[in-house]
């Protein structure tokens, strides 16, 4: 049997091509799965498709199906969601979320593949790997009952984190974003909203996602004493200052970093499928698809990379629908 499928490649920085590419028959223990969505997450996809990942970061970096290497050419990308056409018959027919690039067809072992629960639809599971992040993030930061959290920048991450914490009971959360349209999201969230200068301070917690130097020094200005920063963002090959010489010390502020790539010690008797298995299962929540804020073809995603890399296509979490695959 002739099996084949298309991939977006990375063929250099900054210029992205789908390749025609040959499929193994899956083994005893593989999937083969077409696919039905798949998510680009804008900040760490963009930052990679400008060849932004640092060279000492090549290996920490790796998507788990990602195929060639830093900074191109690379197949690069890990939300996506399918149907499992061949395999074990538990799984045949099911819909089943993957960290697997942009591709239309693609085999993986069973083991990794998470089916998504019957409250979930196929396009609102691509957040999956997104929610993880959340989930992680958090139990990294322990809220609790009561606290006064901002969130500061409003993207992908920060917008799941903030989601996750309107569930909190007796909590202040507060979307901080400079981007004045993310008080929608915000609003779809159940959650509050402000532009940096008037974002209420005294914070037990805040947690910073938006990438920037500014937002990280305004997240440090936002905690009251003793108070604790867990930093999501990712920075690539920039390099990023701080207000450490002010009143860091004498407020004995805290500044966490949180990675999705190993699951929070506070959570160690877990594994990755058990956090995975969360997201999904927190994804029946029909807020989430105010995340997703865009969608195209995938055939047309060597056109739509740039557009979303250079913002010219404003972006939270932008899907691709597999029409033809």
């Amino acid at each position: 049997m002739n099996r084949t499928a298309r991939a977006f490649w990375l063929d250099s920085p900054g210029r992205g091509v789908i390749r025609e590419i040959a499929l193994p028959a899956p083994g005893a223990d593989e999937v083969l799965v077409r696919s039905l969505y798949s998510g680009v997450s804008r900040g760490t996809e963009t930052l990679v498709f400008r060849g932004g990942v640092p060279e000492n970061q090549h290996t920490a970096m790796r998507a788990p199906f990602q195929e060639g290497d830093f900074p191109a050419p690379v197949k690069y990308g890990y939300l996506n969601v399918g149907v499992v056409e061949e395999g074990p018959g538990t799984l045949v027919g099911r819909t089943v979320f993957s960290l697997y690039p942009h591709q239309t067809r693609y085999v993986v072992p069973a083991r990794a593949v998470t089916p998504v629960p019957d409250g979930v639809p196929a396009g609102r599971a691509v957040l999956a790997g997104t929610v993880e992040t959340a989930v992680n993030a958090l139990w990294d930061a322990a809220p609790l009952v009561g606290d006064r959290i901002a969130v500061v920048g409003g993207g992908m991450v920060g917008s799941s984190v903030a989601a996750l914490l309107a569930r909190f009971p007796g909590v202040r959360v507060q979307l901080v974003d400079a981007d004045p349209a993310r008080a929608r999201t915000a609003a779809a969230l159940g959650v509050g909203f402000a532009l940096p200068a008037d974002a209420l301070g005294d914070c037990d917690l805040v947690v910073h996602a938006s990438a920037t130097e500014q937002g990280l020094g305004r997240a440090l200005e936002l905690l009251r004493p003793e108070g604790t920063v867990v930093e999501l963002s990712w920075y690539g090959d920039r390099r990023v200052g701080l207000p450490l010489g002010e009143a860091f010390h004498s407020r004995r502020l805290t500044l966490r970093g949180s990675q999705v790539g190993t699951v929070s010690p506070a959570r160690a008797h877990l594994g990755y499928a058990d956090r995975l298995a969360l997201a999904l299962d927190l994804l029946t929540d029909p807020a989430f698809d105010a995340l997703v804020t865009g969608e195209s073809a995938f055939e047309d995603l060597p056109d739509v990379m740039p557009r979303l890399a250079s913002g010219e296509i404003p972006a939270l979490c932008h899907r691709l629908r597999y029409d033809t695959a």
